[in-house]
């Protein structure tokens, strides 16, 4: 029996290193989904949304595959903060979080292309930041450029040190890829890990 090919729905740096840590031969497949917010949707359901989006956007012409899309939303009070874009704007979202709790909702999906099947999980993560001030958040962002992170850091590099606690289940799902219900989709596929 031949194992379907594995494919990763995203082109994210952060992503495809964590899923190396699982499975180090996948396909990286953009797929090409608008991440627009819906009237009255919740930062959870939009990420569980984006996630099975992305999953079948880029399984579109596979018909032997595993489709991994994987979607975060970090929420401060009800505000969603998106991927900043510009150094203003990290800035800004850091001095807003400073002190606070910040909510991360990081969804996957595992969309099967044999079945159609759609295998989904939700992480929830709960981040309190320090209080910062301004001069740390713009060392912060100067050193590590974090325009591309929800939320304006890599908890997996210096943003580390921007934190008083993190609690959640997975420690890689803050960093957008959460391995232990990826693994538990992946063995309910028929994958075997480890």
């Amino acid at each position: 029996m031949t194992l379907p090919t594995l494919v990763l729905g995203s082109t994210s740096r952060y992503r495809a290193e964590l899923l190396r840590r699982l499975y180090p031969s996948f396909e990286q497949r953009s797929p090409g989904t608008d991440e627009s917010h819906l009237p009255d949707e919740t930062p959870r359901d939009r990420a569980l949304r984006l996630a099975v989006a992305k999953a079948r956007a880029a399984a579109e012409g596979l018909d032997d595959a595993l489709v991994i899309g994987s979607d975060q939303v970090a929420e401060l009070e009800g505000l969603v903060l998106d991927k900043p874009g510009t150094v203003e704007r990290a800035r800004a979202q850091l001095a807003a979080s400073s002190g606070r709790e910040v909510h991360f909702h990081t969804a996957l999906c595992l969309h099967d292309t044999r079945s159609g099947q759609d295998r989904v999980h939700v992480d929830h993560t709960r981040v309190r930041f320090r209080s910062l001030d301004a001069d740390e958040i713009a060392r912060y962002v100067e050193r590590e450029r974090p325009l591309d992170c929800a939320g304006s850091f890599k908890c997996e590099g210096l943003g580390i040190s921007l934190f008083e606690r993190i609690d959640n289940e997975d420690p890689s799902a803050l960093i957008g890829l959460p391995l232990i219900a990826l693994a538990r989709l992946l063995r309910e596929a028929g994958i075997t890990l480890p």
